[in-house]
């Protein structure tokens, strides 16, 4: 029963597989039997129809283009089959050829990167700022210029402007606009006024990387414009809408030379793109269309431009922006009016000299491929305030407001002869430069623009100071070393050759200390201070310590012991931190002038770091050296009209060196250069005064210490300044252990006491102020304290003595064969009878004493008698005594005793 069941139950497949098999062979010869079937009568057709035309082919083919029967058939079903046919081909057909150029040109675009565009558009604008971010300068090169800011400092009004005129459908489309290719292609068909067909991003994307091609047009134009669409829709998948919008804004050109907004609201409206108007967004918007017709400051296309703005405030109504009350408020802005005239960029470059020296500077580091490409923000060390002290003063200098005590009204450069000025502020721990003027003024015609801070000038005795911080160094063994109290002759001296060389006065002060030598700016004190310490080395210490062009030029490396008091060229950029550098105790710190360097994608490029100072003088040479320059009861003697009553108003106590250079003409030696040098443990400043071309001076007025007026003004100002901010360091230097102190005076620890000045007792001849000898008279003899100093480069003894006394010379007035004058005495009764004859010297006086008392002082002159009443008791014994003394404090007495009235 089962194998039944089962083969009974196989059999039944079978069967219905079998029977399914036969329905599908059914089916399929229906449908091919139906194909067929169509087709034979197709073909009977065809036949049929064909057999109604015409035998001969030229009468068929005329036949069949009759319009009724071409009407007909494409009329007919066969005709609308035949045209979607054609359609579909054709679709097809573009769609590969569309394809095919796509691929063609996509291959040409990998390097460009469309990710990468928000990189190229950037600021191409570097800008120059003080320390405190204070704009000094925005170099906009010379071609066009680009500056970028974000989507939030972009006005609203300004997107929605440029939106509604460029590019209505912006928000909707994916980078292209099939609509508006169509648009501008039937309106370059039709003959109408050219339109644009691209969007926005196909705009965006063309001015960035295809600005060199944007002025093809025609068949040349479609590879471009086929690569800006392919572009253009990566762009859209990479960027938002906002995103490329502020990219679009910040590229294109507004004009001139300026691309980007945010350049063009500056230019036009001085304001920010963030804080435009509606009508001056209008305005701008306008420009990109057209920005050689519609720029602002070209009239001829004035009108044009406000049509168009015009026509940009009725789109932002049809765009539902803003309402057609705010459009006609803002149509009625008389906005011509508001536009700037342009700006000359060197006029609005503040603190110039100063930006200039430090584009020179990157344009070394940074090279001109970096620098040509712009977009910079470089954050310098000045500080604009102090600037303005520094340029303050300096106008004042040439205004006739600094100095009239002692130029007098006409101010002091009409009275000295000076044309020019140059200056700088230095903070003196750190050597970053806080102010810098080089030259009069910038716009000066034919030397403003040129930079006299960094020219090289000779400094004339500014540069002693240098020169003593070589002596007062420790000295090779063997050698002395030196103090500020320690003797340097100032005496006429030939330093080899026929180099004879003079004081400014013509005058030699013979046997002063180093401390009146440097402060009263004497010549060949300085010159055996160079002579002693050795040339090569006090030069070397020289350039270590900032000037580092000093007598290095061709013409001065042979300057000799000449180059003591300045007769080679510095830099006063150099000059000042050199100066810095005593300031410093010593210590050289090399001159920054930039903080921070970023580019426009925010990479540092450059950053300040504090230099690791290097010691090149010995503290305790370079504090003998600041105390000294700061003495101002020692200064004083020489600036007779010292203009330092700000500095000793504030109780400032500020290291002080003036300095002249001259020029010789015909043999004789005239003023060109005037300098003044001063520091203080927290700033440093140079100033000099002269002409462009060196020519000397007014004869005869060539005064060091006019600079001092500019210093005494901005050396306080800066100082004020500085405590103001907390950043004013001690009001004086810290004394160095070893400092020593001698008799008055400092020196450093390895001085050898024994050389040091003893106070003595000295007996001088009151006539001659000469050292008395055993032929001065006693009556001659003056008792004075003089200093005892040995001089370590002779080690011969050597004398200071009171002012108008010679320690150094014996009495050449007396002589020991000179004949002393005479006089006897004789009384009678009262009367004291005296008879007295002259010597070598005039006789000068008469003394009559009655038993030690004087009674008769008499003038007398030549040989003579006198008498002379006696009051005195005749019962009583008295001694008389006539005393007679020449001019050469020779005296001869006589005497006689009168004892109970008798002689």
């Amino acid at each position: 029963m089962k194998k039944k069941t089962n083969s009974r139950s196989s059999g039944i497949k079978h069967s219905s597989s079998t029977g399914s098999k036969r329905r599908n062979v059914s089916l399929y010869s229906n449908l091919a039997r139906n194909r067929r079937s169509k087709k034979d009568i197709a073909a009977r057709k065809r036949a049929e129809y064909l057999a109604t035309l015409p035998k001969q082919p030229l009468k068929r083919l005329i036949y069949r283009l009759h319009p009724k029967r071409v009407i007909h058939y494409w009329f007919s079903k066969d005709g609308l089959k035949m045209a979607l046919k054609i359609v579909g081909g054709g679709i097809l057909a573009l769609a590969l050829l569309i394809g095919g150029l796509f691929a063609y040109y996509r291959k040409d675009l990998d390097a460009i990167q469309p990710g990468q565009i928000d990189k190229r558009v950037q600021s191409t604008v570097t800008r120059y700022l003080d320390r405190n971010g204070k704009l000094l300068w925005e170099d906009k090169g010379t071609g066009n210029y680009t500056l970028v800011v974000k989507s939030d400092q972009i006005s609203n009004y300004v997107k929605e402007a440029t939106v509604a005129i460029e590019d209505k459908n912006f928000y909707n489309h994916g980078g292209i606009s099939i609509t508006g290719i169509l648009r501008a292609g039937i309106a370059d068909l039709s003959g109408q006024p050219v339109q644009g067909g691209s969007t926005l991003t196909q705009q965006l994307v063309k001015q960035v990387f295809f600005a060199s091609q944007a002025n093809q047009r025609g068949l040349s134009g479609i590879p471009r414009k086929i690569k800006e669409m392919i572009l253009a829709v990566e762009v859209e998948g990479i960027y938002n809408k906002d995103q490329i919008l502020t990219m679009y804004l910040n590229e294109s050109p507004y004009g001139g030379r300026r691309n980007g907004i945010e350049s063009a609201a500056e230019t036009y409206f001085h304001k920010h793109a963030k804080d435009l108007t509606l009508a001056e967004s209008a305005l701008l918007a306008a420009i990109p269309n057209n920005p050689s017709i519609y720029d602002p400051y070209i009239s001829a296309g004035n009108q044009a431009l406000i049509d168009r703005q015009h026509k940009v405030l009725d789109d932002m109504v049809q765009m539902h922006d803003i309402t057609q009350a705010q459009a006609d408020q803002a149509k009625a802005v008389p906005i011509l009016n508001d536009i700037f005239p342009p700006e000359n960029s060197s006029a609005d470059k503040l603190a110039p000299h100063f930006v200039d020296m430090v584009k020179q500077q990157l344009d070394q580091e940074l090279g001109p491929a970096v620098m040509g490409q712009g977009g910079l923000t470089v954050t310098t060390t000045l500080d604009y305030t102090m600037q303005q002290y520094l340029e303050g003063a300096v106008n004042d200098m040439f205004d006739a407001k600094l100095g009239t005590n002692l130029c007098g009204r006409i101010g002091c450069p009409a009275y000295s002869g000076f044309r020019n000025a140059a200056g700088a502020l230095e903070d003196t721990q750190t050597g970053q430069l806080l102010a810098l003027v080089g030259s009069k003024g910038y716009d000066t015609p034919g030397y403003g623009q040129d930079n006299a801070a960094t020219a090289y000038i000779q400094p004339g005795s500014s540069i002693k100071p240098l020169v003593y911080a070589q002596l007062f160094q420790k000295q090779p063994d063997g050698k002395p070393n030196w103090g500020a109290g320690s003797i340097l002759s100032d005496v006429k001296t030939t330093f080899g050759g026929d180099y004879t060389p003079n004081n400014a006065d013509d005058a030699f002060l013979g046997n002063i200390t180093i401390r009146e030598a440097l402060d009263r700016s004497r010549n060949i004190p300085a010159i055996k201070a160079m002579q002693i310490a050795g040339l090569q080395p006090t030069w070397n210490t020289i350039h270590a310590m900032g000037d580092t062009g000093y007598c290095t030029r061709s013409g001065e490396v042979d300057a000799g012991l000449s180059s003591a008091i300045g007769s080679c060229g510095v830099k006063l950029v150099n000059h000042v931190n050199a100066m810095a550098s005593l300031g410093r105790m010593g210590a050289y710190i090399p001159q920054s002038t930039i903080l921070s360097v970023t580019n426009s994608s925010g990479q540092t490029l450059l950053k300040y770091t504090p230099a690791t100072p290097k010691q090149v003088v010995d503290p305790q040479a370079a504090y003998i050296v600041n105390d000294i320059l700061s003495d101002s009861n020692m200064r004083a003697k020489l600036l007779t009209h010292l203009p330092s009553h700000n500095i000793d108003a504030t109780g400032l106590r500020v290291a002080i060196k003036t300095g002249t250079s001259d020029i010789s003409i015909g043999g004789k030696p005239y003023s060109k250069d005037l300098w003044t040098i001063g520091y203080t443990p927290s700033l440093s400043m140079a100033v000099w005064t002269g002409n462009p071309d060196n020519t000397p001076l007014t004869v005869g007025r060539g005064y060091s210490i006019i600079p001092m007026y500019i210093v005494d003004q901005v050396i306080v100002q800066a100082t004020q300044r500085y405590k103001d901010e907390g950043k004013l360091g001690p009001a004086f230097w810290t004394k160095p252990a070893g400092i020593q102190t001698i008799n008055g005076d400092i020196y450093p620890s390895y001085f050898n006491k024994s050389n040091a000045p003893t106070n003595e007792t000295m007996q001088f001849d009151r006539v001659s102020k000469m050292k008395a000898t055993a032929c001065t008279p006693p009556a001659a003899i003056d008792q004075q304290n003089v200093l005892k100093i040995l001089d370590p480069s002779t080690g011969k003894a050597t004398y200071t003595a009171p002012a108008g006394y010679d320690p150094n010379s014996n009495d050449n007035v007396h002589s020991c064969s000179d004949t002393k004058p005479t006089v006897t005495l004789s009384v009678s009764g009262t009367t004291a009878t005296v008879d007295y004859t002259q010597g070598t010297f005039p006789l000068q006086t008469l003394q009559v004493s009655v038993d030690g008392n004087v009674v008769s002082n008499q003038t007398i002159s030549g040989n003579g008698q006198t008498t002379v009443q006696l009051s005195i008791d005749k019962t009583t014994q008295h001694t008389i005594v006539a005393t007679v003394t020449d001019s050469g404090y020779y005296q001869a007495s006589g005497q006689a005793t009168v004892s109970g009235g008798k002689n």
